[in-house]
């Protein structure tokens, strides 16, 4: 081996640990950010699945006799 060699094996085997920690750091960053899509995604087609079912659903209308309370108002 030549001398270059050997003193880049050195700087390699110097700075191995931090080289350790980013690489940890970055599989790490990427699980999360990936859990985080996966979770958006499945909240997105859960709101998109409940839209879908409420337009499906129908509207069901109620009336509301208020004579009386109009009848109290306009007694005060």
């Amino acid at each position: 081996m030549s001398q270059e060699k050997v003193d880049r094996y050195k700087a390699e085997k110097k700075n191995r640990p931090q080289e350790i920690k980013k690489a940890k750091q970055r599989k790490v960053i990427s699980r999360i950010v990936g859990a985080v899509v996966v979770v958006a995604i499945a909240v997105w087609i859960g709101y998109s699945g409940y839209n879908v079912y409420q337009s499906n659903k129908g509207i069901e209308t109620v009336t509301v006799n208020t004579s009386g309370i109009t009848d109290y108002l306009s007694g005060l």
